[in-house]
């Protein structure tokens, strides 16, 4: 059986968090931050992919959103350069 993973935050990491849930203006990291706040709060992580926190998510993308966040902190969350449909026609 997989080890349970769990999310320990300061108050200054988890006001942070709660500040982007709230008013970041990307609803993407809107998404990532109440993800994680429901995950420090005691919910397992393939709970939260499940239930859905924008929508329904596969629990290896929750898994990755926690170990971005772990490893760069919010800047982790961020979508990187580079991801995504590439134009169809260089200009």
């Amino acid at each position: 059986m997989p080890k349970r993973r769990y999310l320990h935050l300061s108050d200054v990491q988890r006001s942070e968090l709660d500040r982007i849930r709230r008013v970041d203006p990307k609803p993407y990291m809107r998404e990532r931050a109440a993800a994680l706040l429901r995950i420090a709060n005691g919910e397992s992580a393939h709970a939260v992919a499940r239930s859905g926190v924008l929508k329904p998510r596969s629990p290896d993308v929750l898994y990755r959103w926690l170990d971005r966040y772990e490893a760069e902190g919010v800047a982790g969350l961020r979508i990187r350069p580079g991801r995504g449909r590439k134009p169809a026609f260089s200009p």
